[in-house]
């Protein structure tokens, strides 16, 4: 099901920051700064806003986090002054002190979709309901939309593209998260013509199907991290949720279920990824995978049915061939995600977003054994991780959309650890904006 011959046209432009650095500085030049708003102060908004203070032609006007402190500490990290920050909690405020010049902090996000100078809201929380409050709230007052919260875009990315085009701004993901990233590779090589075959990114931390908050507060702590955030690296979460928006903005799938998740180097890749009949581990190509020992970076396995091609591809030591292997080995996550805002206000492009409606589905899996009653958490928990499948599986199957599953949630059924959880198993927090907005893109695509 690889749905990507059609882009061609479309991918040749969309995806290189080419120039991004003469833009900026003619925009920092004309005095036309991009004032941002940036909702989420963790450990990815506090890089994003020292980043972006720290650029030309861009500014994190707003930040707003639960606590104002993380906000305001986000600003220090960049060397901003007390004297340059203020702290509002009105409209009418973060409008007057972003006029003045100031950088604002607030415990408010609805000031970051409703502030008048912001053009462009960035959702850094990683939480799906709220990456779905901000990017609907935003776009209805006409701010283009970064969404760094894929675990939102894997849920409702479709709906949100839509819903963007409505109302004539600009819905993407962000580049340097490893979807971004590895776009890039992608598109490069289908603008030369290149058959993708393989598309994926290394996993950074060893795969802990059993870790929770607990087991991994001490190295969360050490590292600055959110203890569930670390969580949803360790149990495979974020990866799954990665390659869910991989497939969904190209057409590739899954291989299995899960991905195989191999442990290899880089000079391996093209050998294992042959199919099986070939000697590889792969079922089909068209996939997409992750590999466990060349984090962190991001690659593409490409081919070529030209001899020509083939011989080049040789001759300047890309290996033997029939497969290639694009590789880069780094994604610099948030502090890339400016350059992302950059496309979209000045050349009206995303960096990647959805085709049309679900390829892959991110699913649920229990981490434990679950009892009927029980309540359930979501990422970075202790009773479910995230999985991979396609969406056409999932949807004849009955898989729970992981982003779908809050502390509301509760079992109907038991299950086993390692079960896939089915909709006729969990009863749903059917309050959610995510859940509400998730049934209405289900009735686009009449499921």
């Amino acid at each position: 099901m690889d749905l990507s011959g059609s882009l061609n046209k479309k991918i040749k432009g969309d995806c290189l920051m080419l120039n991004m650095d003469k833009k900026l500085i003619k925009r920092q030049q004309e005095g036309k700064m991009i004032r941002t708003g940036i909702v989420g102060a963790g450990q990815m908004g506090r890089g994003m806003v020292t980043q972006m203070v720290l650029m030309q032609g861009i500014t994190p006007a707003i930040v707003s986090d639960i606590n104002v402190e993380n906000a305001v500490h986000a600003f220090h990290y960049a060397g901003v002054k007390d004297d340059q920050i203020a702290i509002v909690d009105t409209l009418s405020d973060a409008n007057k002190w972003i006029e003045a010049g100031k950088y604002v902090a607030t415990a408010n996000a609805d000031l970051v979709s409703q502030a008048n100078l912001v053009e462009c809201a960035i959702d850094a929380t990683g939480v799906p309901d709220v990456g779905a409050k901000v990017a609907t709230d935003a776009m209805k007052n006409g701010k283009h939309v970064v969404m760094l919260n894929v675990e939102t875009d894997v849920v409702i990315g479709p709906y949100l593209k839509k819903f963007a085009a409505e109302h004539g701004v600009i819905y993407t993901g962000s580049a340097g998260d490893e979807p971004g990233a590895v776009m890039e590779l992608y598109c490069f090589a289908k603008a030369m013509g290149m058959d993708v075959k393989v598309m994926g990114k290394g996993k950074n931390n060893k795969l802990d199907y059993d870790c929770n908050p607990d087991t991994v507060l001490e190295e969360a702590t050490r590292r600055k991290m959110s203890p569930k955030m670390l969580c949803s690296f360790k149990d495979g979460t974020k990866t799954m949720v990665e390659m869910t928006a991989m497939s969904n903005a190209t057409g590739l799938i899954p291989d299995v279920i899960g991905g195989h998740g191999i442990a290899a180097g880089l000079k391996e890749l093209p050998d294992l990824f042959r199919l099986k009949e070939d000697g590889g581990i792969l079922n089909k190509h068209g996939v997409v995978e992750y590999v466990n020992g060349i984090a962190p970076g991001v690659f593409v396995a490409v081919s070529t049915e030209n001899e020509e091609i083939a011989y080049q591809m040789r001759y300047h030591s890309m290996g033997n061939g029939p497969l290639w292997i694009l590789y880069r080995p780094y994604h610099l996550c948030n502090l890339e995600t400016p350059l992302t805002v950059a496309k979209a206000v000045i050349d009206g492009e995303s960096t990647i977003v959805p085709i049309d409606g679900l390829v892959s589905e991110c699913i649920t899996v229990a981490k434990t054994d679950l009892k009927a009653g029980q309540y359930i958490d979501g990422i970075g928990g202790y009773t479910t991780y995230g999985s991979i499948a396609t969406a056409q599986e999932s949807d004849a199957k009955g898989y729970v959309p992981y982003g779908l599953v809050t502390k509301k949630a509760r079992m109907l059924k038991d299950a086993k650890k390692g079960q896939l959880l089915t909709l006729d198993m969990v009863e749903l927090d059917q309050s959610t904006l995510i859940y509400k907005l998730r049934k209405e893109q289900d009735a686009m695509y009449n499921k």
